[in-house]
């Protein structure tokens, strides 16, 4: 699988045409040789290198980590002990956002709880919703 189009790669990888472009101009994917037309041609170094960037955008990890995984792995010999202060890292950013997200859960049923179906005018959800201090927003996060 090699001289692919960027179309073709696009659909090979589920990667979006502007979003290739896009790892390309902040070097996750090397320029690829061009055809006299100037047409980008791709081999399957990019399709596997544009399936690592995905996969790791799937789980949560943001440009910045994906780059140092991306130079981890494009040295097989060193120790991995950076990929893994990598992982420790957004995991523990993901059990942060997990928490912020189960104290709005719990807020949300409350509010919920307290409506009571009654008019707009006594509306348990939009009088908290109107009454929140950015004092409070902040405690909880």
């Amino acid at each position: 699988m090699t001289d692919l189009s960027i179309g073709r790669l696009a659909a090979l990888t589920g990667v979006k045409v502007p979003t290739i472009r896009f790892y390309e101009q902040n070097n996750l994917v090397p320029s690829p040789r061009r055809t006299e037309g100037g047409q980008r041609r791709y081999d399957e170094s990019t399709v596997r290198r544009l399936h690592f960037i995905r996969h790791a955008r799937d789980l949560g990890f943001d440009v910045k980590d994906i780059r140092q995984l991306l130079t981890l792995s494009d040295r097989p010999a060193m120790s991995c002990n950076k990929a893994e202060e990598i992982a420790h890292h957004h995991l523990r950013q993901v059990e942060a956002k997990i928490a912020r997200l189960r104290r709005i859960q719990s807020e949300l049923k409350r509010m919920i709880k307290a409506c009571g179906g009654r008019s707009v005018a006594d509306c348990r959800i939009l009088e908290a919703i109107a009454h929140e201090t950015p004092q409070a927003v902040a405690k909880r996060r």
